[in-house]
């Protein structure tokens, strides 16, 4: 079974690879076709990636959210799959354009990690671990379309390719609205996040916070989004503000998951 998985994350890694350059494609060409090749691409990438990820389970006997390597393939699976499904609600490939290289990246990074098979810490031998992670993967998935947005958003007017852009591309209004919406999502799921995880830690430590450093900052980031939100709620906050703001939660997002782990360990290193 790991050896089946481990050939097809490597065929998972070519086809994201070759969908990102599909999404480049088709921002220089401005071929429609090529936009449907990449989201093809993409597509059956994510499809064979749900099936390395089930057969990871099965080889290990868990589910394969317990560690770096498994978190962060789970990681490129949730963005993949979240900017999927934004790229075809909203008839938008550039989105791919802007979201396959963090896909790529994010399971670039996985490929670094050791895949080894390890028992697990008894902390780990818990049925709130299939809560807990995969709430942080939709989370952080959410969060990463959001700040693929604001991107495009930020850079929008400087693309002077104005047809293009009117077929292509949402107006900003827009723009600001679906990144609001997968902010929203992304706040939502990392609140079920640590609550979870608050729920596992008692059980598991004999407390609900403990001020572990990824505790810590998934903390901090929430508050970061939460901040979002309530300018935008109570004072109407739009726009370039919105989208800077978006940015830097992603860039609290990223820190919480590679900075802690890489320069604050604690009780969550493994993952």
């Amino acid at each position: 079974m790991l050896k089946a998985e481990n050939t097809l994350f490597t065929i998972v890694m070519l086809l994201y690879f070759a969908a990102m350059v599909g999404y480049f494609l088709f921002i220089a060409v401005k071929k429609d076709p090529v936009s449907r090749l990449a989201i093809a691409l993409q597509a059956l990438g994510l499809i064979l990636h749900t099936a390395a990820l089930i057969l990871r389970g099965i080889g290990a006997g868990r589910m394969p959210l317990t560690n770096q390597y498994e978190f962060a393939t789970s990681f490129a699976w949730g963005l993949s799959l979240v900017s999927l499904i934004f790229v075809l609600r909203f008839r938008f490939p550039v989105l791919g354009a802007f979201a396959a290289p963090v896909t790529f990246l994010v399971i670039g990074y996985a490929a670094m990690q050791s895949k080894e098979v390890r028992e697990l810490m008894p902390a780990l031998r818990s049925n709130w671990l299939g809560f807990h992670v995969s709430t942080a993967i939709i989370a952080y998935g959410s969060f990463g379309v959001s700040f693929v947005l604001s991107i495009i958003f930020l850079l929008r007017d400087k693309m002077r390719d104005h047809g293009f852009l009117d077929t292509h591309i949402p107006t900003a209004e827009k723009l600001d609205l679906i990144s609001y919406r997968s902010v929203s999502l992304g706040l939502l799921f990392l609140t079920f996040t640590i609550v979870t995880g608050a729920i596992w830690a008692e059980r598991a430590w004999g407390s609900y916070w403990s001020w572990d450093p990824k505790e810590t900052w998934s903390l901090v980031t929430w508050i970061v989004y939460a901040i979002y939100l309530h300018l935008r709620i109570r004072r109407g906050w739009r726009g370039k503000s919105a989208a800077v703001f978006a940015v830097l939660g992603f860039i609290c997002v990223m820190f919480t998951y590679i900075g802690v782990n890489t320069w604050l360990p604690g009780v969550h290193s493994y993952a």
